[in-house]
């Protein structure tokens, strides 16, 4: 509509320059010097209100008769540099033939014009109106950014006292604004590292002479970090999970000391490494928030804050063998009151209530927080511990890495593992809608795009970052990023939620890169989400 209004406002431009009289409404049949009346009515006229009227008025109500929009040039000899000139044809200094011969090139019948334009004035003015109401482009939003056609690595992050120490990047996190990236040192490849000094380190992309090799923050910590997530609202804050089991809050905007809160090492804390750390809106104060652990030692705890800095255990789960649902068509599992280790979780988008873990037995489980079961297991906890699991699905050949839910369907979600494979299964079925064959290693880390429903990345033992495209292949990669030298695992990676273009990837060399997607992964298509239902429709006997 808006190119169809600059044509009509060219023509009409165009049309004030002529002398003949028009009709400003036929329905009136006055006339008027010049062109007055736009291809619209009057205000009077029924009908058309929604069209803006474009209305020059002149300065008299006699105009001199013009051959063309400017005046006659004329041309003086002047003094200049140069000594010599020479004629060139330019569009302020035409020749006189020059002149007559753009004058003919312009010249239209306007008697043919005008009644052209009267007659398709109401088809116009009708279409215009239409266009007007129209909700055909409800919700659609103009992408201002440039495409680009190729993923690039924008950053190669590291901190050197780390690689000095052969510490490895065990997680990634992006804060609230999305121009934070932070990432925690620690070890992934066995050993005692309770002891070892490790750290966390933050990069801030869009100050002015970024360094790569110098963090804008770093942060001591005496056991090694194995997991981060940054407050989902409040850019300065971020959780880490330590191995030896604590959980600790740093505030990056405190210089000196930036430990908050932290949990101490008491009854109630993990006795295994914690592998996983969520924030968790709190129902009951809505400015507080709750931190939620995931650990080997089989126990999903929620924390709240405490005064003094810290944290002390509001409810808690357990997963123990005898409590997993059983499915026939599962393979044997030793069911028994051990516990079981949990390596992942990632809750529904949908339902709060609802969330899926990964296991070191192989299996996924679906879980709810509004289990009421008390966990067999008998633990010296200061909250009793409930039983979530509600589902079991079908196994990978070893350990589950990690899981990531779906943020366009409330009932898929991913899984990998030491096969290295990644299962795509539905909520509503134990055996797996998908099952890809990604890596003839681990698979450490996998992620749903925040933007592209059919769009995730894959980190692999072989040191390849892959983008997973459902659209172009439910069987291969769309694209392998080579993030490593040599057989270097990724371990972690995360899209920014903010800055949609951007992912992050950390590996064993304890280094970070910072990936810039393409279009092709940033993009949604106009039947993806048709897509997506079909996946997910397709169930299996």
């Amino acid at each position: 509509m808006f190119g169809v209004c600059c044509f009509l406002w060219r023509l009409h431009a165009f049309c004030n320059s002529l002398t003949l009289p028009i009709p400003c409404c036929r329905a009136h049949g006055q006339t008027l010097p010049g062109i007055q009346a736009s291809l619209s009515h009057a205000p009077s006229c029924e009908g058309h209100k929604y069209v803006t009227q474009l209305r020059r008025h002149p300065a008299s109500n006699h105009e001199p008769e013009k051959s063309c929009q400017t005046g006659k040039i004329s041309t003086a000899e002047t003094a200049v540099q140069s000594h010599t000139s020479r004629d060139a044809s330019v569009q302020t200094d035409q020749s006189k033939d020059g002149v007559q011969d753009f004058q003919k090139e312009v010249q239209v019948d306007s008697t043919s014009l005008l009644s052209f334009l009267q007659r398709v004035e109401d088809a116009v003015i009708k279409e215009l109106n239409k266009n007007w109401k129209s909700h055909a482009f409800d919700g659609y939003e103009v992408n201002w950014t440039d495409q680009n056609e190729t993923v690039l690595c924008l950053h190669t992050l590291s901190y050197p006292e780390a690689q000095n120490q052969n510490l490895q990047v065990t997680s990634v996190s992006w804060n609230a604004t999305g121009s934070v990236v932070a990432c925690s040192y620690g070890r992934l490849d066995g050993g005692d590292w309770s002891t070892e000094k490790s750290y966390v380190c933050t990069w801030n992309l869009d100050r002015r002479g970024l360094n790569p090799q110098r963090p804008d923050l770093v942060v001591d910590v005496p056991s090694s970090v194995m997991c981060l997530a940054f407050h989902p609202s409040q850019p300065s804050l971020i959780a880490g999970g330590l191995f030896s089991g604590e959980l600790v809050v740093w505030d990056t905007s405190r210089t000196e000391d930036p430990v908050i809160w932290r949990t101490g090492m008491t009854d109630d804390t993990h006795t295994d490494p914690v592998y996983q750390v969520n924030w968790l809106p709190d129902a009951k104060h809505r400015n507080h928030d709750r931190l939620l652990s995931v650990s080997t030692d089989g126990k999903i705890l929620v924390w709240r804050e405490e005064r003094d800095g810290w944290l002390a255990l509001a409810e808690g789960f357990a997963v123990v063998a005898q409590q997993i649902p059983r499915s026939t068509q599962l393979k044997k599992f030793a069911w028994g009151e051990a516990a079981v280790g949990v390596t992942s979780l990632s809750f529904s988008h949908f339902d709060p209530r609802v969330f899926v873990v990964g296991v070191e037995g192989g299996y996924s489980l679906k879980c709810s927080t509004a289990a009421e079961t008390l966990a067999l297991r008998r633990t010296g906890s200061s909250v009793p511990l409930k039983a979530p699991a509600e589902l079991t699905f079908s196994p990978h050949a070893g350990p589950v890495y990690s899981v990531s839910c779906s943020p366009f369907h409330r009932n898929l979600f991913l899984s990998c593992g030491t096969d290295g494979q990644v299962h795509l299964h539905s909520l509503l079925q134990t055996q797996p809608l998908l099952t890809l064959q990604l890596s003839k290693q681990y698979l450490f880390c996998v992620r749903w795009s925040p933007v592209r429903p059919l769009v995730f990345a894959a980190a692999s033992g072989e040191g390849d970052v892959h983008l997973f495209d459902f659209e172009k292949s439910l069987q291969k990669p769309a694209l392998s990023m080579k993030q490593a030298v040599g057989d270097c695992p990724v371990y972690c990676l995360e899209f920014n939620i903010k800055q949609t273009r951007l992912l992050a990837a950390g590996d064993a060399t304890g280094t970070v890169k910072v990936w810039q997607l393409s279009s092709d992964f940033t993009e949604q298509g106009p039947r993806e989400m048709n897509h997506l239902e079909q996946l997910a429709s397709e169930i299996m006997d």
